[in-house]
C-alpha cells in the first residue's frame, strides 16, 4: 500500500506538474494566437494598404496614359498646324515671285509707254513749229504768177502728210489706250495678289498663336509628366519596402511557429511549409520584379518619346523662328513693293493726264489743219485771181516793170522756202514711217507679253489648286496613319497595364492560404 501511495503520490505530482505544463503550454498557446492575430491584422492592414497603393499605381498608369494620347493629339495637331504654315509660305514665297514678275513686265510697260510718249510729244511739237512756220509763210507775200501748177503740187503734198500725221496720232491714242487698259488690268492683278497677301499674312498669325498655345499646353503636360513620374517612383519604392516587410514579417513567423514546435515531424512538415512559403514568396517577388521591369520599361519608353517629342518641339521652334525671319523679310519686301506701286500708280496718272494732253494737242492740231486748209484754200484763189491780173498786165504793159520784177523775186523767194519746208516735212514722214513698223513690232511684243504673263498666272492658280488638293490629300494619309498608331498604342498600353489591376492577387492568395492552415494545425495541438 505504501509503494501504491508513492506510486500514486508520484503519478499525482507528474499529473500536477503535466497539468502545470498544460497550463504553460495553453497560456504560451494562448500569447502566440494573440501574437497571431495581431499579425494576422497587421498583414490585412498592409494587404489593404497595398491594394490601395495598386489602385494608385494603376490610376496613375491610366491618367499617363490619357497624358501621352493627350501628347500625341497635340503633337499631330502641331505638325499639321506647321505644315499648313509652311504650305503658306510657300504659296506666298510663289505669289510674292508672281508679283515681282508682274511688277518687272508693267515697269517694261510703263518705260516703254513712256518713250511712245516722248517720242509722240517730240512729233507732235516738230510737226506744230512746222506748222506755225507755214502758216507764217504763206501769209508773208504775193504770188509769181509761173508757179501756180507748183504751188498746188505742193499744197496737195502738204494736205497729204497732214493727213498722215492725223493717222499716226490717231493710231498713237488707240496703243496709248490699250496701253492703258493693260495697265488698269496689271493694277487690278497687283490689288488681288495684295488681298491674298494680306489673307495669308492673318492665316500666318493664327497659326503661329494656336502655335504659341500648344507649346505652353506641351510644357504643362511635360511638368505634370514629371511630377506624376516622381510620385510613381516613391509609390514604388513604398511597395517594395511594403512588400519587404512583408516577407520578414512572415518568415519571422515562421521561424517563431517552427522554434516552439517539439516534435520532429511537426518540424519536418514545418520545413516543408516554410519551403513552400518560400517558394512561393520567391515565386511572387519574381512577378512582382516583373512587372516593375515591365512598368519600368514602359516608363523608359515613354520617357524616350517624351524625349522625342520635346526635340521636335525643338526643331518645330527653330523652323518657327525661321519662318517668322521669313516673314519679316517678305513683309519688308511687301512694303518696298507698295512703294513702287505707288509710284506705278503716280506714273500711271501721270500717263493719264498725258493723254488728256494728248487729247488736248490733237483737238489743237485738228483745228490748225483746219485753218490751214482754209489758208491754202484762199492762197489757191488769191494766185488765180493775181495770175490772171498779172497776165492782163502783161499783155498791156508789157515786160519790165521793177516794182513786179521785186514782187516775182519775192515770191521765188518764198516758193523756195516752201520747197524746203515740203522737203522737211517729206524727210519727217519717212523718219515717222520708219518708226511706226519698229513701234508697232514693240506694241505686239508687249501685248504677247502681257498674254504670257496671264498664261502664267492662270496655269500657277491651276498648279497652286492641285498642290493644295495634293497636300490635303496627304494630310488625310498621315492622320489616318497616326489614328492608326494611336489606337495600336493604346491596345499595347492596355495589355501592359491588364496585370496590375486592382482585385486580383494571385500571388498573395496562396500564401494567405498556406498560413491559415499553419495556425490552425497549431492550434489543434
Amino acid at each position: 500500500l505504501d509503494d501504491k501511495d508513492d506510486e500514486i503520490n508520484q503519478q499525482s505530482q507528474l499529473a500536477e506538474k503535466l497539468k502545470e505544463q498544460m497550463m504553460d503550454q495553453e497560456e504560451l498557446l494562448a500569447s502566440t494566437r494573440r501574437d497571431f492575430e495581431k499579425i494576422q491584422e497587421e498583414l490585412c492592414r498592409l494587404q489593404m494598404e497595398n491594394d490601395l497603393a495598386k489602385e494608385e499605381v494603376k490610376e496613375v498608369l491610366q491618367a499617363l496614359e490619357e497624358l501621352a494620347v493627350n501628347y500625341d493629339q497635340k503633337s499631330q495637331e502641331v505638325e499639321v498646324c506647321e505644315q499648313t504654315n509652311q504650305q503658306l509660305g510657300e504659296e506666298l514665297q510663289h505669289k510674292t515671285a508672281l508679283l515681282s514678275v508682274v511688277q518687272r513686265e508693267l515697269s517694261q510697260l510703263q518705260e516703254l509707254n513712256g518713250l511712245q510718249r516722248k517720242r509722240a510729244a517730240e512729233v507732235l511739237n516738230l510737226l506744230l513749229r512746222d506748222l506755225n512756220d507755214i502758216g507764217a509763210i504763206i501769209g508773208a507775200g504775193d504770188i509769181k504768177t509761173g508757179s501756180t501748177s507748183e504751188t498746188k503740187r505742193n499744197g496737195s503734198a502738204v494736205e497729204e502728210e497732214f493727213t498722215v500725221a492725223r493717222l499716226y496720232i490717231s493710231k498713237m491714242k488707240s496703243e496709248v489706250k490699250s496701253l492703258v487698259n493693260r495697265s488698269k488690268q496689271l493694277e487690278s492683278t497687283q490689288a488681288d495678289a495684295h488681298r491674298k497677301i494680306q489673307a495669308n499674312e492673318r492665316e500666318l498669325a493664327s497659326c503661329q498663336l494656336l502655335v504659341s498655345q500648344h507649346q505652353a499646353k506641351i510644357k504643362s503636360l511635360t511638368d505634370y509628366m514629371q511630377n506624376m513620374e516622381q510620385k510613381k517612383r516613391q509609390l514604388e519604392e513604398s511597395q517594395d519596402a511594403l512588400s519587404e516587410e512583408l516577407t520578414r514579417l512572415q518568415a519571422q513567423e515562421k521561424r517563431h511557429e517552427v522554434s516552439e514546435e517539439e516534435d520532429t515531424n511537426r518540424l519536418d512538415r514545418d520545413e516543408k511549409l516554410q519551403k513552400t512559403l518560400e517558394e512561393q514568396l520567391e515565386s511572387h517577388r519574381e512577378a512582382h520584379q516583373k512587372q516593375l521591369g515591365r512598368l519600368r520599361d514602359d516608363i523608359e519608353d515613354k520617357q524616350r518619346m517624351l524625349d522625342e517629342l520635346t526635340d521636335l518641339n525643338q526643331g518645330l521652334l527653330l523652323e518657327q523662328e525661321r519662318l517668322v525671319s521669313d516673314y519679316e523679310k517678305l513683309k519688308s519686301e511687301e512694303r518696298e513693293k507698295d512703294a513702287k506701286l505707288q509710284n506705278l500708280i503716280l506714273l500711271n496718272e501721270h500717263g493719264d493726264q498725258a493723254r488728256e494732253d494728248l487729247k488736248g494737242l490733237e483737238e489743237t492740231v485738228a483745228k490748225e489743219l483746219q485753218t490751214l486748209h482754209n489758208l491754202r484754200r484762199l492762197f489757191v484763189q488769191d494766185l488765180t485771181a493775181r495770175v490772171k491780173k498779172s497776165a492782163e498786165l502783161d499783155c498791156e504793159e508789157g515786160l519790165g516793170n521793177a516794182a513786179q520784177k521785186q514782187k516775182i523775186s519775192f515770191l521765188e523767194n518764198n516758193l523756195e522756202q516752201l520747197t524746203k519746208v515740203h522737203k522737211q516735212l517729206v524727210r519727217d514722214n519717212a523718219d515717222l514711217r520708219c518708226e511706226l513698223p519698229k513701234l508697232e513690232k514693240r506694241l505686239r511684243a508687249t501685248a504677247e507679253r502681257v498674254k504670257a504673263l496671264e498664261n502664267a498666272l492662270k496655269e500657277a492658280k491651276e498648279n497652286a489648286m492641285r498642290d493644295r488638293k495634293r497636300y490635303q490629300q496627304e494630310v488625310d494619309r498621315i492622320k489616318e496613319a497616326v489614328r492608326a498608331k494611336n489606337m495600336a498604342r493604346r491596345g499595347f498600353s492596355a495589355q501592359i497595364a491588364k496585370p496590375i489591376r486592382p482585385g486580383h492577387h494571385p500571388l498573395s492568395s496562396p500564401i494567405l492560404s498556406s498560413v491559415r492552415p499553419a495556425g490552425i494545425y497549431a492550434h489543434n495541438n
